[in-house]
């Protein structure tokens, strides 16, 4: 009865059903998972979504990418970051998972590949699932910094593969995209006439970069490119629901790429009116909400790191933005193991690396959100049962 693009198999694994436990019985933990802004005691300004009720939100007047007031104010962000964007090639989505669903329907046929990074943020898979398409991994390397296998890459790019997915700051690793990496993926999707889709959604909490060595997607023209954001990452926001894409490359390849983008957005005009109306205001008067969630990652990440040399079994891996630490751990026990004792006897939750497609063991990932006073409290049980453990 049902289709094959969604798994069979609901079982839950060990520690969702430990924590489906824990909650049944109402027990108390700190959640070193937590990835909603709007729940770790953030300030949101008061009249921010006032924007949302403007009158001209009860006007319903569809435009498939967005409407040009919204479109402009976009493209005014990017200027702001210091990227030329017109507004003609900016395409506003309901999020940043739809964003893939559109660009997917838009380059691939079933059984077609994209490449994602590994280890990444886990939703690759289910969105690639859902419209038949095959997720095809190439690997991120740690060799006292994350870079990308640029041959690697190579070898796994095959007849069938249809862009390349990067993440920067990648989730959970931190590591940003490098010119140097840039240039070489730029050539590589240029002679295979693969797509470029660089997901940015975290490009601007930097926590130890070194903003000369990075760059965003749009920098290059060679490929067809695609950069996304969005209010959920960008201010904070994931409950207004709006994204946006940004179109780049040569020009015979974007405007065939638009037209084609077009007729999917029009079948679906998912972005609600009054968001889009909004959306001038809420770029302008959330940027305080911004500040706020780059100072609490900021300060969570100097605590981490300060606190983690007392505990020489625990090797915290050079993060350079994003919203995520990921911590070396020795490999006495599984993952899994690990973090089950920790939520179960520390009362911490963690994510396990196989979580995230690391390719070995023993990594945990810590989410750098909530509030000091928890996340001080959860790294310092984490840090002495690794360290009994060890």
């Amino acid at each position: 009865m049902f289709s094959s693009r969604v798994t069979s198999d609901l079982t839950p694994n060990r520690l969702s059903a430990a924590i489906a436990r824990l909650r049944e019985d109402r027990v108390e933990f700190d959640d070193l998972t937590e990835s909603n802004p709007t729940r770790v005691g953030l300030r949101y300004p008061g009249r921010l979504l006032e924007a949302l009720a403007q009158p001209s939100g009860l006007v319903y007047a569809p435009e498939p990418f967005g409407l040009p007031s919204a479109r402009d104010a976009v493209a005014g962000d990017f200027r702001r970051r210091g990227m030329h964007v017109p507004r003609d090639r900016v395409v506003l989505t309901a999020s940043t998972s739809e964003a893939y669903s559109l660009l997917f329907k838009l380059l691939c046929n079933p059984g077609d590949e994209v490449l994602v990074p590994a280890p990444s943020y886990p939703l690759f898979d289910y969105l690639a699932a859902l419209d038949s398409v095959q997720p095809r991994p190439y690997h991120l390397e740690y060799h006292g910094e994350w870079s990308l296998d640029i041959d690697g890459l190579r070898r796994a790019t095959t007849d069938r593969t249809r862009a390349v997915v990067v993440v920067s700051p990648n989730n959970p690793t931190g590591s940003y995209l490098k010119r140097a990496e840039l240039e070489a993926l730029a050539t590589h999707c240029h002679a295979n006439r693969l797509a470029l889709i660089g997901d940015e959604v975290f490009a601007e909490y930097v926590l130890d970069a070194e903003p000369a060595r990075t760059t965003s997607v749009l920098a290059q023209r060679q490929a067809l490119t695609f950069s996304l954001g969005g209010l959920s990452k960008g201010l904070g926001l994931p409950q207004l629901k709006l994204g946006w894409m940004a179109a780049a490359g040569p020009e015979e390849l974007v405007r065939p790429a638009l037209e084609r983008l077009e007729i999917i957005c029009d079948t679906y005009l998912s972005v609600a009116t009054p968001v889009q109306v909004g959306l001038p205001a809420l770029l302008a008067d959330g940027a305080a909400v911004r500040t706020g969630i780059r100072d609490r990652v900021t300060r969570n990440y100097r605590a981490l790191v300060k606190a983690a040399p007392h505990f020489p079994s625990v090797d915290v891996l050079p993060a350079e933005g994003g919203w995520y630490a990921v911590l070396q751990v020795p490999a006495m026990q599984s993952e899994e193991s690990l973090a089950l004792q920790l939520l179960e006897h520390d009362r911490v939750l963690v994510h396990p690396g196989y979580f995230f497609d690391f390719p070995r063991e023993a990594f945990l990932v810590l989410s750098l959100l909530p509030c000091p006073e928890a996340f001080d409290r959860a790294v310092s049980r984490l840090l002495r049962r690794v360290e009994a453990t060890a």
